[in-house]
């Protein structure tokens, strides 16, 4: 079964004891959604994973000690096990600081520190060998999109930085689809065209890994995903949550937007 999650990325932004309030803002307000009419036994909130800055993980975490539901990553990791890279953070490092999921691939570290997917994949074996659930991003710049190149830029990324793995890597594997054109611009994907691509990528999964492991396997939204347009987005068959910006760094819209998931 697939697990429907809201993620959190707050990227470079807050000071600690702004990341504080905002992580205490999140605990009331995911307190109040579990309080609230629509909560049942076999309707259980989405997983939330929150990715504040390296330096306020251990904090968060902290917070959020024996709170069901709620995880902490990191926003990205070093794609060697340790060594002679000052100011670099290493999946070990990160694991053992109790942080559970990290981001790889995402398009601001592809475009502006020149990733590629064979770097990314040795990212996703670091995290994967020290117990990180890594959340994978895809995703076409604007000029791929135009020229119709989309679902090839897309199918690439998966098969160069991903598909390595065997079925059991896989299934502790998340991906999110993040059109690079409506990171930070305000600008969405349609429902349709969020829908045709994670429809794509789910059936890149099954052509490789067969049906049970596409069936199970998480593809969440990044682009822009905000309270307005959460609804829409996660009504589609196959997106099963959001990564979000952006929007994450309003408790009262990030919250808004798990509702929108737990009740579409």
């Amino acid at each position: 079964m697939r697990k429907r999650i809201v993620a959190g990325n707050w990227k470079m932004n807050l000071s600690l004891d702004e990341a504080m309030a905002l992580a205490n803002e999140l605990k009331v307000k995911i307190d109040a959604l579990r309080g609230s009419a629509v909560a049942e036994e076999d309707n259980p909130l989405p997983e939330v994973v929150l990715f504040p800055p390296y330096v306020y993980i251990t904090r968060i975490l902290d917070m959020f000690s024996g709170y069901k539901g709620v995880w902490v990553g990191s926003q990205n990791c070093h794609h060697e096990e340790q060594g002679a890279y000052t100011g670099e953070v290493a999946s070990l490092m990160i694991r053992s600081a109790g942080a559970s999921h990290v981001i790889i691939g995402h398009s601001e570290r592809r475009s502006q520190f020149g990733e590629d997917d064979a770097l990314l994949a040795r990212k996703t074996k670091q995290a994967l060998k020290n117990g990180l659930t890594p959340v994978f991003c895809c995703g076409e710049m604007l000029p791929e999109r135009e020229a119709g190149t989309h679902f090839g830029v897309v199918t690439e990324q998966l098969k160069n930085g991903l598909f390595w793995m065997d079925e059991s890597q896989l299934a502790k594997t998340v991906i999110a689809y993040e059109p690079v054109w409506a990171i930070g611009t305000g600008v969405t994907a349609s429902p349709d065209q969020a829908q045709e691509m994670h429809a794509h990528i789910r059936k890149l999964v099954a052509g490789t890994y067969g049906e049970p492991s596409a069936e199970n396997m998480t593809i969440l939204y990044g682009g822009s995903c905000n309270a307005k347009n959460a609804t829409d987005l996660f009504s589609q068959p196959d997106v099963d949550g959001g990564l979000i910006g952006g929007a994450s760094l309003k408790a009262d819209d990030f919250s808004r937007i798990i509702q929108s998931l737990w009740t579409t």
